[in-house]
């Protein structure tokens, strides 16, 4: 069962005698892997920091860009809710926000029949719900101000049907969609959307998704400070989309020629459950 976690007050910005002129970035899952990552270049960039993520490894992952030298607004929440989102919302405090990074995901192995449907339904609520209210919050204030950079962390697995992670690359097929058709609405605007699909990322993801027993958990992973590099270069230069890593990208290009059904079977090879014994 997913552990829905205590939320936390947010701070209002001033608190923390924030500069009013530096730029703002919001980043969403930044408490490990390439939300943190992201963060930290953000931060190399001179940006002060919104920041949050569900899990209490949150407040060690501040530490880190405060003593790097970053004016950081923190909260804990649950981001699958709409009072989740209003928190970090509340915690961004009307500033202007020139960086959105919504990063924040959950994935879940197993047949689709045989997990939890409370699971389940995090895993929607976070990927796709969440991530949606955010942009529709953030973004329409970047609308207004004609500025703004926009990065959702997508992924390859939104291309092929994801047998025994089906919710998951549900979703992510949704996100990789969704940015797709926001860049293009906001086309005749100095808004840009890009959308980061990355591979297997060496982060706790698939620890928390239940499939360290798989081929693709036990298999050789891309390093998370490459993906956030990747991406972020991308959203900076205003680019639509990015597979991060030369495998990915043929990955890519293969499953856009590649029959659905052979696709969604050789998903089953990569996650099914035991599938990663043979290693």
């Amino acid at each position: 069962m997913t552990e829905i976690l205590p939320v936390s007050e947010p701070r209002a910005f001033g608190e923390e005698l924030m500069t009013p002129d530096r730029p703002v970035a919001v980043i969403t899952g930044a408490s490990s892997g390439i939300g943190y990552e992201l963060a930290q270049l953000a931060i190399a960039d001179g940006y002060d920091l919104v920041v949050a993520a569900d899990d209490s490894g949150l407040a060690e992952a501040v530490q880190v860009f405060r003593d790097s030298g970053a004016q950081v607004n923190d909260v804990q929440v649950d981001l699958s809710t709409t009072e989740g989102v209003d928190r970090l919302i509340a915690a961004i405090g009307g500033r202007p926000v020139d960086l959105l990074m919504a990063n924040a995901g959950h994935g879940l192995g197993h047949a689709f029949l045989d997990q939890d449907w409370t699971e389940a339904r995090h895993v929607i609520d976070t990927n796709i719900v969440g991530t949606v209210y955010l942009a529709h919050q953030v973004v329409a204030g970047m609308r207004k101000r004609n500025r703004g950079r926009v990065l959702f962390t997508g992924s390859i697995a939104g291309l092929m049907p994801g047998s025994y992670a089906a919710v998951y690359n549900g979703t992510k097929a949704f996100v990789d969609s969704f940015s797709f058709a926001l860049r293009e609405e906001l086309r005749d605007t100095e808004v840009t959307v890009t959308c980061l699909m990355p591979g297997p990322t060496d982060t706790e993801f698939f620890e928390r998704a239940d499939l360290l027993d798989t081929k693709v958990g036990q298999g050789k992973k891309e390093d998370p400070a490459k993906v956030a590099r990747t991406g972020y270069d991308a959203m900076l230069k205003g680019e639509g989309d990015i597979v991060s890593g030369f495998k990915n990208k043929l990955q890519a290009a293969m499953a856009a020629i590649t029959p659905q059904s052979t696709l969604a079977k050789m998903h089953t090879g990569m996650a099914e459950p035991g599938s990663g014994k043979a290693l």
